[in-house]
């Protein structure tokens, strides 16, 4: 498990690592597992509105995006087989990026309205190729960073991440009105390039653990050395429990909006603009504050912040649409929000034995989006019988349960929650 950084220079170390050549693979690499999520989402959808289709049709093709969930089915595959090129997590690489880069090029050859099944075998294949490529991304991430590196390096991917979706997403719709919609995608299957070249040029991570010998022990290893750990079933529980109080709050943030009668520029300027530059600064300031004091003290220090930001929202519920107000509110939860992810996503890399990397991330990451799933189907629920202030007054609450946690956490690792500033 990583342990804080203490020497006096520590600061300096930071910024080393920060402008070096492995950040650099992270960003690159980051953005290319962000760009295609939007291209078979709400980017495919507006361009399938625009050319009539219906609701029902557009709705249905959520369903593409199942690869996303389900990718711990195949991940052993990914642990197990080593490509005869590039090595076992560069060969994936490349050879997801390739796929990924032809599948979203091929989409400017196909018109939503004239060839919907060969769009909905196009767009599945892209979710599985992206799904397989974050499966062989997340293992590689792991095993390049030491555990002093983790904490920064996640942060640097996950900012990478926000711009491959700001760029599938954002200027997916500029280059649609501008070009068309075809030349949209075709620019953005040539985008993938990105990851082509960093994975070209990053090296081959050194593991010292021999990968699993037999599929067998692809599949079964994972499982069966997770479920033998001290305290295996209190990280569970804290993976479920430690974002849902957040992650129920943002499930119903565009109709509180509505409700708040937040104008479309200021959704813009403010939530989207404003909110995203806060999103990526939090997950910097993240990573140097995982650098100098370890995961486990800074996912303690960012989920109270992160419960404090999400209160945030019932005092906006009671105080109504007032810029200030509104403005304080949305940048401290984007700051926050980006705190607790990178120090999450950090903190299920350490959890990964690097025998199976690959197969213990995707489950974990997976076993992560259930309270999404099924706390936020009853949102609306829950908003509609408390009111806008008592839904997020319960939100705030629920945060609760997982800050308990990591007291746990704290216990099972023996890494002290911070009681002082550091020298």
């Amino acid at each position: 498990m990583h342990t804080p950084i203490r020497p006096s220079s520590w600061l300096g170390n930071f910024f080393t690592l920060l402008f070096g050549p492995k950040m650099l693979v992270m960003l690159l690499t980051g953005f290319s597992s962000g760009l295609p999520l939007l291209l078979t989402g709400s980017t495919l959808k507006f361009w399938m509105r625009e050319e009539g289709l219906d609701l029902t049709t557009i709705g249905f093709f959520g369903l593409v995006g199942l690869p996303y969930t389900l990718k711990f089915l195949w991940a052993p595959f990914m642990d197990r087989i080593v490509p005869p090129f590039g090595g076992r997590r560069r060969g994936w690489m490349i050879i997801t990026q390739v796929f990924l880069m032809i599948a979203v090029a091929s989409m400017t050859f196909v018109q939503p309205a004239v060839h919907l099944p060969a769009i909905a075998g196009l767009c599945l294949f892209i979710a599985f190729a992206s799904a397989s490529q974050d499966i062989v991304l997340d293992a590689y991430r792991r095993e390049y960073l030491t555990d002093e590196e983790l904490g920064i390096g996640s942060s640097i991917f996950v900012n990478g991440y926000r711009i491959g979706l700001l760029a599938s997403g954002a200027l997916a719709l500029v280059l649609a009105e501008y070009l068309s919609w075809p030349t949209a995608y075709f620019i953005l299957g040539m985008f993938m390039l990105v990851g082509i070249v960093a994975t070209a040029y990053a090296p081959e991570p050194i593991v010292e653990t021999a990968p699993p010998s037999s599929l067998r022990e692809a599949f079964v290893g994972p499982f069966l050395e997770f479920c033998q750990r001290p305290g295996w079933l209190s990280i569970l529980l804290f993976i479920l429990l430690y974002k849902i109080g957040d992650s129920m709050a943002s499930e119903m943030l565009s109709p509180f909006w509505v409700d708040l009668e937040v104008s479309k520029p200021q959704i813009a300027a403010i939530v989207k603009t404003f909110g995203f530059a806060a999103l990526l600064t939090g997950g910097l300031l993240a990573g140097l504050v995982v650098y100098r004091w370890g995961i486990i003290p800074s996912l303690f220090i960012f989920g109270l912040l992160q419960m404090i930001s999400t209160a945030g929202f019932a005092v906006l519920a009671v105080v109504g649409n007032h810029l200030p107000t509104l403005t304080a509110v949305i940048a401290f939860e984007n700051l926050t929000g980006g705190m607790g992810t990178t120090a999450f996503v950090a903190f299920m890399a350490s959890l990964t034995d690097k025998r199976f990397t690959a197969t213990q991330y995707a489950l974990l990451s997976s076993f992560m989006g259930i309270p999404r799933v099924l706390a936020g189907s009853v949102t609306g629920l829950l908003a509609t019988w408390l009111g806008w202030t008592g839904f997020f007054v319960v939100c705030t609450l629920l945060a609760i349960p997982g800050l308990l946690l990591i007291a746990r956490l704290r216990r099972l690792t023996g890494t002290p929650i911070p009681q002082h500033s550091p020298a």
